[in-house]
């Protein structure tokens, strides 16, 4: 019966491509042409090696045009279930890299956001993630207060006072490799917070993965709309 009422809402509300929201079928939620036309980085620019705490961080697209605004829709709008396709395209652009990770984890919400939003986008990423590479996956971090928007920040320098000391380790992570997920990265200052304390903690290593992410900051100014929903927006 599940099988069968699937099928009938597929029917009446096929899914839907999470970039240029066109009906796609079955429930891969990336249209062909999209799939040809993502703002996808090179190789090289994939990787950012300048964020630290992190020994590196791995995006698969540029946060730009239709990346930013499905990203949106994903963070605001109740879009939870392009979890899925940004997950594929994340574990995609490791190349096989998962056997040298012990275990994903992600950059928490608050509380109160998580309130407000409903879900932490970045959980599902990661529990996504986790499962398509095999991982275990675990809540390592606590966001201990509600900071203010990254967004509302001027240069970069005020985004890492933003988030200075608003995570916790809630289990010590000694001598695992981790992969740490978030959603967007540009400047990189969520994610340095976040690995600063996994590092203080034990960690091994801490190599962060998102869904997309800018070029190197190499100019220190502040990028439209700031790197990690966790801290942002």
């Amino acid at each position: 019966m599940s099988g069968l009422f699937g099928k009938l809402l597929d029917l009446l509300y096929p899914p839907k491509c999470a970039f240029c929201r066109r009906p796609v079928p079955g429930s891969r939620m990336l249209c062909p042409d999209c799939e040809g036309k993502l703002p996808r980085p090179s190789a090289a620019d994939a990787v950012r090696y300048d964020i630290e705490h992190l020994a590196l961080c791995r995006f698969p697209l540029y946060y730009t045009g239709t990346v930013r605004e499905s990203l949106h829709r994903y963070k605001f709008r109740g879009a939870a279930a392009y979890c899925r396709i940004y997950a594929e395209l994340m574990a995609g652009c490791l190349s096989g890299e998962q056997a040298g990770f012990d275990r994903v984890t992600w950059v928490p919400l608050s509380r109160n956001r998580l309130r407000t939003r409903g879900y932490d986008q970045a959980k599902l990423l990661a529990e996504e993630t986790a499962r398509l590479l095999g991982l275990p996956c675990e809540r390592l971090l606590e966001k201990t207060r509600n900071n203010r928007a990254q967004s509302g920040t001027g240069s970069v320098q005020e985004r890492y006072e933003n988030v200075k000391g608003v995570y916790r380790c809630v289990k010590a992570p000694a001598g695992e490799r981790i992969l740490l997920v978030d959603d967007i990265v540009t400047t990189g200052a969520t994610l340095s917070a976040a690995a600063a304390e996994l590092t203080a903690a034990g960690a091994a290593s801490v190599t962060g993965l998102t869904v997309a992410g800018s070029a190197r900051n190499r100019d220190k100014t502040t990028e439209e709309n700031g790197d990690s929903g966790n801290a942002d927006f």
